[in-house]
């Protein structure tokens, strides 16, 4: 028999970015909220110190920041001719876990969507012809605009102290900037970081081929700053200990550092971890919310009754929380019927591996998750795409990450996986290698969704989500383009004695990494028919249950999600707080 706790106004799932930023505007706003995380309390202080922060083989081997496969994984397979298999060990993706989620092991690069990536669907077909778009392809328009969202991208901005340097001020282009880069309302709050030598290498060739290279923004201060909540942050000191690992410095933009320290001053707000939820509770017409069921530390199920859920969890574990609970009717590939799981997507990596001649060392090892130098010349719309006969696009970059000892051997084509001669590359090329990463776009199928594994359940007893994906041929056609012209730049870098593209090919695997920038499955639109929620995360069938996250986008860009993340978790809880709460538990109107 589960234990009930007090009735609160609004109960989050998920203690990442989108639970801090909308249970910090809700409390300030005179909400009883609780926030509802299933993993453990961790903190900058004490928990990301060094020495121990830099452990490698616990952060980056075994996980100690990302979801527990062993009780709660995926399940995956390219089409439903095949059997979904679980994912024993993360290489698909690294969902988080614990206090952050996500936003406390990511990189840090940080952009807005494009204008194009909000109206693709509209956008393509007036300029190319609707024959632009492959039969197969899914592709949508989001129920909003660009500017009706940027000052939303402007908010979260300051709240994370981002660094970079603007491209397009209001409509006027900068010298310097970035000259695809969307207007934006003010400059970045924080100077671009500093370019290592791999980066200046590529800008350095991509400007010379006619390009337009650029530092790229970054949610890593690079200065003391003091954010939008008036908590601070300090300078990045490079360490290269940013992907899959907390910040020691203060530095790296997560909730831990930039909000939860101010809604958990906040009356209103209540922070509770170990708190698993297994589903949304409906009253027995199934059209409103009555809470949610967790599992505590402990192992006792407890009920928290709320007068309004709003799911916050990693984007595809919201999509798996709606199906559970039973909110939404499921996606059907047969039929193209049904709208929970539907319009799912992954992202579009390639890349070229480069060596250099012993003269120019790299020096991998100085670097931080998010310093680089991109182009963007073949991102969105920046290129003619009529002749081309696909849509989307992607930026390339080379980006410094880290040259960990355990993780970073490369090596070229041909050299043994083992032994003496291995031993022998991985000294030679350690400091003389580098790559150029390709960041494309996604596009959504009718074969490609969510949905819940009939076969294979949690720890708890739960269905686990199946993954069904494959890679388009429209993202076939633009990764073989967006490689070749990465490959072109490599070529003209000063030094480079071999070149290895590598474009993406299907079948899409889950057993090697790409991207942790999963999309989809709850989409937001204007027609119940192909959207889960409307156009402030409120959804249709159940409306006083809001979604947030990546989920919620009907394609995936060619940018990084999560500056769009929070924008649009701004977007949703300014809505709720101007009119859902004046009437809660009713449909918003437009």
């Amino acid at each position: 028999m589960s234990k009930t706790m007090p009735k609160v106004d609004f109960a989050l799932i998920g203690g990442g970015w989108t639970g801090s930023v909308i249970g910090k505007e809700l409390a300030a706003a005179g909400q009883k909220v609780v926030v509802l995380e299933r993993g453990e309390p961790r903190w900058p202080s004490p928990d990301f110190q060094a020495p121990a922060a830099h452990d490698e083989l616990k952060y980056v081997r075994r996980h100690a920041l990302h979801q527990n496969a062993a009780t709660e994984t995926f399940t995956f397979r390219n089409n439903v001719q095949q059997k979904a298999l679980p994912m024993r060990r993360w290489q698909f993706a690294y969902p988080g876990t614990h206090l952050g989620g996500a936003g406390n092991h990511w990189s840090g690069a940080y952009y807005r969507f494009h204008p194009v990536d909000f109206a693709m669907r509209s956008y393509y077909e007036k300029k190319y012809g609707a024959a632009i778009f492959d039969q197969d392809l899914t592709v949508q328009d989001w129920p909003l605009t660009y500017d009706e969202l940027e000052p939303y991208f402007d908010r979260f901005d300051y709240l994370v102290g981002a660094s970079g340097f603007a491209g397009n001020i209001k409509g006027q282009l900068q010298q310097g900037g970035n000259p695809f880069e969307p207007w934006r309302s003010r400059p970045y709050p924080n100077p671009p970081m500093k370019v290592p030598y791999a980066p200046a290498l590529f800008g350095e060739a991509a400007a010379r081929l006619g390009y337009h290279p650029y530092i790229q923004p970054s949610a890593l201060a690079t200065r003391p700053y003091v954010n939008s909540e008036g908590l601070p942050m300090s300078a990045c000191v490079y360490c290269g200990f940013c992907s899959n690992f907390g910040c020691e410095h203060f530095a790296k933009a997560s909730p831990q550092v930039c909000i939860l320290p101010a809604a958990m001053k906040l009356p209103g707000f209540e922070l509770r971890t170990g708190a698993h939820v297994l589903r949304v509770e409906l009253t027995p017409d199934k059209k409103q919310a009555r809470g949610v069921t967790y599992i505590d530390g402990a192992g006792e199920e407890v009920f928290q009754p709320a007068d309004s859920v709003v799911l916050c969890a990693f984007g595809i574990n919201n999509v798996r929380l709606l199906l559970l609970s039973g909110i939404g009717r499921p996606y059907d590939p047969a039929t193209g019927t049904g709208v929970v799981g539907r319009n799912y997507t992954h992202q579009t990596t390639s890349g070229v591996n480069l060596f250099f001649d012993e003269s120019v060392n790299i020096n991998p090892f100085m670097g931080a998750g998010a310093v680089a130098v991109t182009m963007d010349d073949f991102n969105a719309d920046n290129f003619d795409h009529g002749p081309l006969k696909f849509v989307g696009g992607g930026y390339i970059q080379i980006q410094v990450v880290s040259g960990a000892p355990i993780g970073y051997h490369p090596t070229p084509k041909g050299t043994p996986a083992w032994g003496g001669q291995w031993k022998k590359a991985v000294r030679r090329y350690y400091n003389h290698s580098a790559s150029i990463t390709i960041t494309g776009s996604a596009m959504p199928t009718r074969g490609s969704y969510l949905s819940l594994d009939p076969a294979y359940k949690d720890a708890w007893g739960q269905p686990l989500l199946r993954v069904t994906y494959d890679l388009p041929d429209n993202d076939i056609r633009m990764s073989a383009f967006l490689t070749e012209k990465g490959d072109q730049i490599g070529k003209a870098m000063r030094g480079v004695v071999a070149t290895e593209p590598g474009p993406r090919k299907r079948p899409f695997t889950s057993t090697a990494y790409q991207s942790t920038h999963l999309t989809g499955g709850a989409v937001m639109g204007s027609d119940p028919q192909t959207s889960v929620v409307n156009r402030w995360g409120q959804c249709w069938d159940v409306p006083n249950v809001f979604v947030t996250g990546a989920c919620l986008f009907p394609q995936n860009s060619g940018y990084n999600p999560t500056g769009t993340v929070g924008a649009t978790a701004y977007w949703i809880v300014d809505k709720i707080k101007q009119d859902y709460l004046k009437a809660p538990g009713k449909a918003l109107q437009a």
